[in-house]
């Protein structure tokens, strides 16, 4: 018997071999399904996918064989991976000076073997793709044809659980960095919000108590500060549900009767008598994650009135139902949205530019949390709008996650 040479990129081959991280894993389907269509192709009653490591030829698929590793050093896998052939081919493996009283031969009867070399993108080859037999034989050339691209599929198979394993680390290096994120706003939340309602309250004291007696100048930088403190307050608890909108998502969904829904948000919302909120729908009960949708509702609506001139607001709420799920339209008669902003309403961030009927410059928060809500619940959200005549906000969301 002669042992099998290590290849001189051996070190090289060995690292490309363990960054798929295939070796001592437990079989799979996918994986047994092209050993067993192999040995049905082929005839054979045995069929391998093979990976040499260190000193040992681990199986990831054993068909026909009821153990996942043997020696290194026995291996046909060995010679195989050696080759320049695309598929090396023993007929007897009796007659040839390399197996002779080799185990695999003697004990298993491992009398014809063929395999083609498992080859990544790199070109190194980790293993193979391979049948035995307990006879000497032949293949067919169909029969070869397949092997080839089977030990092809193989490969793919190699390549897509590595980009799987990237992904998943990738996740969980952006699961780590939003919660990073999460800490930090509620850092900032807390550790601001506290001094910035002093300068609020204290603003308001200095004005109160030098009432008529500051300069036009000064009264415009207390009125200044205030605006700017309470843009920044608005920024900071905008921040904060963006990252707690996650937690949203582990609520229970619930019957909610849709009448109540609305008084609920009129009440949220603060709408007063001059607005019109209308709700149009036959439907009476919603099962829906009631908070995710309250947020969602009061994030749409309060924008509709905030960015309305007109003296008398009208908002619209348009609500059907399918057998899959629920489809809202929150309709308004405000300053609509110029065409050039509608792809970048809903980016983090973002902002059109124009001021509130209140004075105030958006923070581009509020439309980045109701998209990221409604994706997160696995639905879709789109808008139309006209200036000057207002915007329609559509969304859907399923019934079943």
């Amino acid at each position: 018997m002669i042992a099998p040479e290590f290849p001189k990129n051996e070190k090289q081959r060995q690292a490309a071999v363990e960054k798929y991280k295939i070796l001592d894993t437990l079989p799979e389907e996918s994986y047994d399904n092209i050993t067993a269509l192999l040995s049905y192709i082929c005839d054979t009653p045995i069929s391998l996918i093979t990976l040499l490591d260190n000193d040992r030829n681990f199986l990831k698929s054993h068909f026909g064989v009821p153990f996942n590793e043997s020696p290194r050093k026995i291996s046909f896998c060995g010679h195989a991976i050696n080759a320049e052939f695309p598929v090396t081919i023993i007929e007897d493996a009796r007659l040839d000076e390399r197996f002779i009283d080799n185990p695999l031969v003697s004990e298993y009867k491992a009398i014809f073997y063929a395999g083609a070399p498992l080859v990544d993108s790199n070109g190194f080859k980790l293993g193979t793709l391979c049948v035995y037999d307990h006879k000497p034989r032949q293949l067919t050339t169909q029969q070869i044809d397949a092997l080839v691209a089977l030990s092809k599929q193989v490969v793919k198979l190699f390549e897509q659980r590595l980009q799987n394993l990237r992904l998943l680390k990738y996740q969980e290096k952006l699961r780590k960095r939003n919660e990073n994120l999460k800490k930090f706003a509620r850092l900032v939340s807390h550790d601001l919000k506290s001094p910035l309602s002093n300068i609020i309250s204290l603003t308001d004291l200095l004005e109160e108590e030098n009432k008529g007696l500051l300069s036009e100048d000064s009264l415009l930088y207390i009125e200044y500060l205030k605006t700017s403190s309470n843009s920044l307050r608005e920024y900071i608890d905008g921040l904060l549900k963006y990252y707690n909108s996650d937690e949203l998502l582990l609520r229970k969904r619930e019957h909610i009767n849709t009448i109540s829904l609305l008084k609920e948000i009129e009440t949220i919302a603060n709408i007063d008598s001059n607005t019109s909120l209308n709700l149009h729908s036959n439907v009476e009960t919603l099962f829906i994650n009631k908070s995710a949708l309250m947020q969602i509702l009061v994030n749409l609506i309060t924008n509709a009135i905030k960015y309305n001139s007109k003296q008398k607001p009208i908002i619209d709420i348009h609500l059907e139902e399918t057998k899959a799920l629920y489809q809202f339209k929150v309709k308004d008669n405000g300053n609509g949205i110029p065409n050039e902003h509608i792809d970048k309403i809903f980016q983090l961030f973002s902002v059109v530019g124009t001021l509130d009927k209140y004075g105030n410059k958006g923070t581009g928060i509020g439309l980045a949390t109701v998209k990221k809500i409604i994706d997160d619940l696995k639905g879709k959200i789109r808008v139309s709008s006209i200036l000057e005549e207002g915007s329609v906000f559509t969304f859907t969301l399923p019934k079943k996650l």
